[in-house]
């Protein structure tokens, strides 16, 4: 053997021991994705005749218990003093319910636990377990299936809680605000439910979005939905609902001091302007404007020739009685008046160019406003104040690939104190035709009843809207950016062009809304025909099964 394949031998050798003794980790087997398994249960599941006062379930491994107040339903609903469960922050291979009360007498129980128990290890859940007791002689076994969705919006939330009340003689309509009801359960994490061991009965039934989880219907926070009629077991086994929000009982806060010339009003709810009076004597040439906020829930109450005024005293109207509330004033001025864009700079062609104030603007002289194109030619514009006096909208048909500027002199726009701006000048600049998509939608229905046909985009925004039918029922949506869209469609049953909500206690129903079932990917240059095919029931769980592309 030569040097060199002696060498070589040697390091091969060198190489074999170096990799013998070097220490490794080991690797392990294949990944638990296997749920946690019940072994038993003391009690024993769908035990009848039921009178101990803990039950013991246990599993094959260790578990623990995730989000156990949001997941774990009880029915009949107990108070949280009723009951402890074990293990909470710990691991445990037992979960022990022990009962701090009394069960009712011949009823079947549930402890649903959702998808709250899992193994301790890789975190597997044991969906929707739950444990089934009777105090009487036998387990109920009836159920109600069905699904819940949003009445206007498009997707609907999850945990959406399901009530059913027994219609005896103690129910009345006040008893979902006042009173838990006798069986609870709950979607989780989807729009569907299983209500499972109901006895036989006369229902009232409800589907809330319980936010404060306490089993009672909050009116100013909750949305709710409900039949027409209670329901009776076993013949009524599918339920569907519409959830939406009432329309918020109005309540007013405690007016307070802003500067020397604004007061503000807290709300919550849908504000009366009308209901807020002066009542301290005033000067002759004292007056008063009132517009909202549009960040805060706030009224804003503007006043001038109150200057040698140290407080004012204001009266809300509530129902039949009328809060009175006196305002001391502090050395605060009253902000400068500011003027500024809406735009960015960019502007859509059948946009309107929007001009926004700090304070409300009451004249406006479009002699002093001037809009110029590149050609430097003064075009003819229309202008609308908004109704709460704090934007301007400038319209014109604007030009593609246009850069324009639009200059306001002073007394242009004047606010409520007679106060007006500097010269100011703003840039708008369009965009060229073969920017733009098109839109052409064509409303398949049997009715002719009122409507609305709003275009949206996937944030849920209301981008254009028709709310008068054509001979055609055809309708364009041009010069739109490309992304994508769809369509709502609802039906305006008192024509009143708006989406009208429900009401539990007067027992209506909200009007019936329709989205299209796929969106519309619009690309620039392009145009797409469209028809959309609405039902012609007005059942409210009936939903459009047909958007087709044209050729």
């Amino acid at each position: 053997m030569n040097k060199i394949g002696k060498y070589f031998l040697l390091f091969l050798m060198v190489v074999s021991n170096t990799q013998c003794a070097r220490k490794s980790t080991p690797t392990g087997g294949l990944k638990d994705t296997l749920a946690p398994v019940m072994l038993n249960a003391s009690p024993k599941m769908n035990t009848i005749f039921f009178d101990k006062d803990k039950i013991t379930i246990t599993f094959d491994e260790f578990i623990k218990l995730n989000d156990l107040s949001k997941q774990l339903i009880i029915s009949p609903p107990l108070e949280f003093d009723q009951y402890k469960i074990k293990p909470q922050g710990t691991v445990s291979r037992k979960i022990q319910i022990e009962l701090l009360d009394s069960l009712q007498d011949e009823t079947t129980y549930t402890f649903n636990f959702g998808e709250s128990i899992v193994d301790n290890n890789e975190g597997n859940p044991l969906p929707f377990f739950q444990y089934t007791l009777s105090t009487g002689p036998i387990i109920d076994s009836l159920e109600i299936k069905g699904t819940i969705t949003d009445a206007f919006d498009r997707i609907t939330e999850p945990y959406t809680s399901i009530h059913l009340y027994p219609v005896d003689s103690t129910f009345n309509d006040s008893t979902i605000f006042l009173k838990k009801p006798f069986y609870a359960t709950n979607t989780l994490d989807s729009i569907a439910y299983n209500f499972k061991n109901l006895r036989p009965d006369t229902y009232e039934i409800i589907a809330i979005k319980d936010v404060a989880g306490n089993y009672l219907f909050d009116q100013n926070v909750d949305k709710i939905g409900f039949l027409d009629k209670p329901i009776t077991l076993p013949m009524d086994s599918i339920v569907h609902f519409r959830i939406f929000k009432e329309t918020a009982n109005l309540f007013w806060a405690r007016p307070f001091f802003i500067n020397t010339n604004q007061i503000g009003f807290g709300y919550y709810g849908a504000p009366d302007m009308n209901a807020i009076e002066v009542k301290s004597k005033v000067p002759s040439n004292f007056r008063y404007l009132i517009n909202r906020n549009r960040e805060t829930d706030t009224l804003n109450f503007w006043f001038r020739g109150g200057d040698q005024l140290d407080s004012l005293k204001l009266g809300i109207k509530e129902k039949d009685t009328t809060k009175m509330y006196t305002v001391k004033f502090r050395k605060e001025l009253r902000d400068s008046l500011v003027i500024k864009p809406l735009s960015s700079g960019g502007m859509d062609l059948l946009d309107s160019f929007k001009i926004e104030s700090n304070l409300p603007l009451v004249k406006i002289n479009l002699d002093l406003i001037k809009i110029t194109g590149l050609d430097s030619l003064a075009v003819a514009f229309k202008a609308s104040l908004d109704k709460n006096y704090d934007r301007l909208s400038l319209f014109y048909e604007w030009l593609p690939n246009d850069d324009y500027k639009i200059e306001l002199l002073p007394n242009a726009l004047v606010d409520f104190w007679g106060k007006t701006h500097d010269t100011l000048s703003f840039q708008a600049k369009t965009k060229s035709i073969s920017d733009y998509g098109n839109i052409i939608l064509q409303i398949i229905r049997e009715d002719q009843d009122p409507f609305v046909l709003e275009l949206m985009n996937l944030k849920g925004e209301a981008l254009r809207r028709y709310d008068e039918p054509n001979e055609f029922d055809t309708y364009e949506f041009k010069f739109l950016l490309p992304g994508e869209y769809l369509f709502r469609y609802i039906r305006d049953k008192n024509g009143n062009k708006k989406w009208d909500t429900g009401s539990y206690l007067k027992k209506i129903q909200p009007e019936n809304v329709y989205y299209s079932p796929d969106t519309i990917e619009l690309r620039a240059n392009w145009d797409i025909n469209q028809q959309l095919k609405i039902p012609a029931d007005v059942d409210p769980f009936s939903k459009i099964d047909s958007l087709e592309t044209l050729n």
